[in-house]
């Protein structure tokens, strides 16, 4: 049974980098990913003064209940969603003054609701430019902590922002939160914030978060789903290919690996068992209507997929991929275009039409490395594809190429 090797999870990574600096002693992270966005993240927390000591398969981090050990910081986020959003919060409670920037590309990124929360909080927080995006600089006094309102409907990282703040302030946090968009990741918050000894109560759309802090910990790093997804995409496309993905069993914390599911709605054969998830191209690919709203990150994973399928392929409520590196759903509609595939998309909708992709065709990656990824699916059965950007992969993956070029062949 072919295996494939995926890295560790992005997210995983970011919220183990964050609890391990909070918390009380020395942790150890197994197997964490080696990319872009995680290798920022890491020196933000250097820069900021905490101790990070990286080796290739595990990372060890002192952790600083008090917050960053240095009272004056300048970090760069460069493209990291989680590292523009987690490490100003986590400055946040400690003393001290420190700015952070980005990328243009996370410049343009909003986390307005996260610092109005922050604010609201008592954090004395300051956009320089445009209100609601980066540079800011945080003027640190530590947090006390009380009750707070969260939009989180643009993004789950504002909540889980919060979230893992709440242990660090003075009384703990109480959230209330008005809508939200992928809850699977919050619920990977709640599984590793545990890990490091919290817990929090939950009752409807209320999170209540002790004060007291965490406790240092081994932390296993799981493969990251969302890659995966590319994976289990091109076994589903090709007659005969089967490709199974270990340490993603039914235990996985992650939601993105229920693609498989859309992926054996459609025709696919998929098995998983505690430990491993394995799909099976059939020869069949019908197409759907589903609602990813919480799985938007493997959405351009199914558009790419798409024109294969035997009938059409709708993909709904993914209003939020409009707000991601690139607006996903815009990127995926103009390179199916360009490849003659009939399109259609609405405000938080796309629907794609079975045809065969032309040849040749260049695809516009908008810098975006899951569109680079799931295109990579499109090309398996359209030759001569390229890429205007393919190294953008080293956000998350950047041994993709290769790692998709030895795919095992169908049986």
């Amino acid at each position: 049974m072919p295996a494939v090797d995926i890295p560790g999870s992005k997210s995983i990574t970011a919220r183990a980098l964050f609890l391990a600096a909070a918390a009380d002693g020395t942790s150890t992270l197994v197997r964490p990913l080696h990319s872009d966005d995680t290798e920022g993240f890491a020196e933000g927390l250097t820069r900021l003064g905490y101790r990070v000591a990286r080796e290739p398969g595990a990372w060890r981090i002192d952790g600083r209940p008090q917050g960053p050990a240095h009272t004056e910081a300048d970090v760069f986020c460069r493209d990291g969603a989680t590292t523009a959003r987690f490490l100003p919060t986590l400055a946040a409670a400690g003393h001290g003054t420190y700015r952070f920037d980005a990328s243009p590309q996370m410049r343009r990124r909003p986390l307005g609701p996260l610092t109005r929360a922050l604010r609201d909080l008592g954090v004395d927080l300051r956009h320089e430019d445009a209100e609601g995006h980066h540079p800011l600089t945080v003027h640190a006094a530590g947090v006390e902590g009380g009750e707070v309102v969260l939009d989180a409907g643009q993004s789950s990282q504002y909540l889980t922002a919060l979230l893992l703040l709440g242990p660090l302030t003075r009384t703990g946090l109480r959230i209330r939160v008005t809508d939200l968009v992928s809850a699977p990741y919050v619920e990977i918050t709640l599984a590793m914030m545990r890990a490091f000894g919290v817990d929090v109560v939950r009752d409807g759309t209320v999170y209540d978060v002790p004060s007291g802090g965490y406790r240092a910990t081994t932390y296993a790093v799981e493969p990251d789903a969302s890659t995966a997804s590319y994976f289990f995409a091109a076994a589903a496309v090709t007659p005969g290919r089967e490709i199974t993905v270990p340490g993603l069993g039914t235990g996985a914390l992650q939601g993105d690996l229920r693609f498989v599911e859309v992926l054996r709605r459609m025709g696919a054969h998929v098995e998983t068992t505690e430990d491993a998830t394995t799909v099976r191209g059939t020869g069949k690919l019908h197409g759907l209507t589903v609602n990813m709203r919480d799985i938007s990150d493997t959405m351009p994973t199914l558009a790419a997929l798409a024109p294969f399928a035997s009938g059409p392929v709708r993909i709904e409520d993914v209003a939020n991929t409009r707000v991601k590196e690139c607006d996903r759903l815009e990127a995926c509609a103009e390179n199916l275009r360009r490849l003659g595939v009939d399109v259609a998309t609405g405000p938080d909708w796309i629907e794609i039409r079975p045809g065969t992709p032309a040849p040749g065709a260049e695809i516009k990656t908008f810098g975006d490395h899951r569109i680079v990824m799931s295109f990579a699916v499109t090309a398996l059965r359209t030759p001569g594809l390229t890429y205007d950007d393919p190294g953008c992969v080293r956000k998350t993956f950047p041994g993709f190429h290769e790692a998709f070029a030895a795919l095992p062949a169908a049986g």
